[in-house]
């Protein structure tokens, strides 16, 4: 199947769709100029992303943490949301039934409107404290080095999912709710490598809905999905609103 094809197909089905459920990664914020903070990208004063963003590099250094966190808030703090995030936003509006799953923490899809999501691993704008765990916003830029909670003046961390740590159980919930009642799930940007997210495409499949998925390349994946196209995420996901 050609290209107009195909996305004359995943129009069709988009239109007809009752209940819509989106996944995005990293990709669609590559379009707004957000680094992925992985590999060379997540590379600062020599760390590595995986060096700092763990609950014991924040505990045994949490000035440290909290530099690269002011780092990567001062970069997203100038990024923009482009097209696709605009895009997904008016999806929102479109469909009474609808989900946003997004595995970034920049903010870009609420600065873009949208509200019925579950940012799975977490916002780089929320704080939680340590000791009362109560999660407010903030956009300090920069934040104090070592901020603290205005409830009990304990230590605020970013609300964000570390490696080894588990996703939040309402957010897993509301995402698998949502895909397996979905009739169109759409994938955006992510490589399909980072569980659990990588398996919410197979979940929505398995309930019968009409999976897309929109990359740059093909990924892990491409071989559950029914139709894919192939360019950057602020092209494409617009137009799968013209039908």
């Amino acid at each position: 199947m050609g290209t107009g094809s195909t996305l004359g197909l995943i129009q069709q089905k988009l239109a007809s769709a009752r209940s819509v459920t989106v996944l995005t990664g990293a990709g669609i914020s590559a379009d707004s100029g957000v680094p992925t903070f992985r590999g060379a990208d997540g590379l600062w004063r020599t760390f590595r992303a995986e060096d700092l963003a763990t609950p014991e590099a924040f505990a045994r250094d949490p000035r440290l943490v909290w530099e690269w966190y002011n780092w990567r808030r001062e970069l997203i703090a100038t990024k923009r949301p482009n097209p696709a995030h605009e895009a997904v936003a008016q999806m929102e509006q479109r469909f009474d039934r609808f989900w946003l799953i997004t595995q970034n923490v920049d903010g870009l899809h609420r600065d873009a409107g949208s509200r019925k999501l579950s940012e799975i691993h977490g916002n780089i704008w929320m704080v939680r404290c340590t000791q009362c765990r109560r999660v407010t916003e903030n956009r300090d830029v920069p934040i104090a080095l070592l901020p603290r909670c205005s409830h009990c003046s304990g230590l605020l961390r970013p609300h964000i999912v570390w490696f080894g740590e588990s996703l939040a159980e309402q957010d897993l919930l509301a995402s698998e709710a949502a895909l397996q009642s979905s009739d169109l799930c759409l994938i955006v940007g992510t490589s399909g490598l980072v569980y659990p997210a990588a398996g919410f495409g197979s979940i929505a499949k398995q309930a019968g809905a009409f999976v897309v998925e929109i990359n740059l390349d093909a990924t892990a994946q491409s071989g559950i999905v029914d139709a894919a196209l192939q360019g950057r995420a602020k092209d494409i996901v617009p137009l799968l609103l013209q039908a």
